[in-house]
């Protein structure tokens, strides 16, 4: 069974500073793998445990990819090879174009039985990427997936949604964007971490793509800012509950909020 497994870095929400004037500052920030990424780099590495196989970790953006402690880490994790698009026209890609970069990738790596992406970046959390990986590949794509395995040559799997639990059978290969709830990530051994280092890893760039001219982005950020921070009124109600409603009504009255 093959994975590719797809991950984005992201600035370590702990290094963001937020400046006066509202603007985020990412100058001293240390670049992770995204939260919700950690869970499918984990997922692919328990499908292959269990079914053999190998997993193939991928990845497009700006020169940060190509930081060594940062490919070691996801090696770390379980990945028995690592694929990186790095090139400065990915910085500030929207979903857009990481979508079409990835799938170009994609069509590098030969075979594969399943893609795996996390639902969501933890820095801008569009739910996007995934799903439209999967259109351009033209393979079935299920995104809310908390559960997947492997038999006969197809993946069972659940979607938990709002109000119902879904059990299908999906043929493969697919595209699966899997939730937090669907495992625990490891932490790397010692072990794993000093083999992480003999692992191969290909370096790509958009013109080792050849589809560098149609990868225009789409949508501009014109600007990230923190939100507007307000001061707590800190009032405390106390008494009856009776009593305390009807304060709450009297104070929410006078805010305009009722």
């Amino acid at each position: 069974m093959n994975i590719i497994v797809c991950y984005k870095l992201v600035p370590d929400p702990e290094d963001v500073v937020a400046k006066p004037d509202g603007s985020i500052s990412l100058d001293q920030a240390e670049w992770i793998i995204s939260d919700y990424d950690l869970m499918a780099i984990e997922a692919a590495v328990q499908l292959v445990e269990a079914n053999g196989g190998k997993v193939m970790a991928l990845s497009v953006g700006p020169s940060q990819l190509a930081n060594s402690k940062a490919k070691k880490d996801v090696l770390s994790r379980g990945p028995d090879e690592l694929y990186l698009v790095v090139d400065d026209g990915l910085r500030d890609a929207d979903t857009s174009l990481t979508a079409r970069t990835l799938a170009a990738a994609v069509a590098k790596l030969g075979e594969f039985d399943l893609i795996l992406t996390g639902e969501g970046s933890a820095d801008l959390y569009f739910q996007q990427v995934g799903m439209q990986l999967g259109e351009l590949l033209g393979l079935p794509t299920f995104n809310a997936i908390s559960k997947v395995e492997w038999s006969g040559g197809k993946l069972a799997v659940e979607r938990s949604l709002e109000d119902e639990v879904e059990a299908l059978e999906v043929p493969a290969p697919a595209v699966l964007a899997v939730t937090t709830d669907i495992n625990q990530p490891r932490l790397p051994s010692m072990k794993e971490i000093l083999k992480a280092g003999k692992k191969p890893v290909v370096e790509w760039t958009l013109g080792d793509l050849a589809v560098q001219d149609g990868l225009a982005q789409r949508v501009e950020v014109l600007s990230v800012r923190s939100p507007k921070q307000v001061n707590r009124k800190q009032i405390r109600i106390e008494g009856k509950p009776e009593e305390a409603a009807q304060a709450l009504i009297g104070h929410l009255s006078k805010e305009g909020v009722l």
